[in-house]
């Protein structure tokens, strides 16, 4: 099978980790990842913030109900609503941070470590959580928290391929 496509098809959410520590180095290859990916009008309106320091990790542990897992390290993905085009402003930040989301994902799941979509956006105590402990600007929105460990675990990805879901020229 091509190497990507079972990079694809091997992509689990993982929830326990190690506690090996994930390189600076690492996850800077992981945010380049995520900065590959497409965005709208290349606006590429996407910041990402690392982290591996514990005591942050904390308070987002303490702080987001599905993030229960976060002790390595992370990657908060956000829009930049500064970043505008003249014609379709800035509409399309959701869909280009979810498609830099899933490379990181893609990105983490091909170097043998694990990682889990956790969601900020859009519910309002979530994202004032974030932004406060973040300190982050009023113009950056975060849209998910991503934690990043090694896997604990043997998980093993599902199956979601439903041919039903699947339609050939029309309805």
């Amino acid at each position: 099978m091509n190497p990507t496509i079972e990079t694809i098809f091997n992509r689990k959410s993982v929830r326990k980790f190690t506690d090996e520590k994930v390189s600076k180095e690492i996850l800077e290859q992981l945010v380049k990842a995520g900065m590959a990916a497409p965005s709208a009008v290349n606006l590429q309106p996407w910041v990402f913030i690392a982290i591996d320091d514990r005591e942050i990790l904390k308070q987002l542990h303490d702080t987001l109900p599905y993030a229960k897992m976060l002790k390595n390290a992370a990657i908060v993905v956000c829009g930049d609503n500064s970043i505008k085009s003249k014609n379709s402003g800035n509409q399309y930040w959701v869909q280009d941070c979810s498609a830099a989301t899933q490379n990181i994902l893609l990105a983490a799941e091909a170097l043998e470590l694990g990682a889990v979509w956790t969601a900020v956006f859009p519910v309002k105590d979530r994202m004032e959580s974030v932004v406060k402990i973040l300190n982050l600007p009023d113009h950056i929105t975060p849209l998910c928290v991503i934690p990043i460990g090694y896997p604990a675990s043997d998980n093993k990805p599902i199956d979601k391929w439903k041919p039903g879901n699947l339609h050939w020229q029309k309805w």
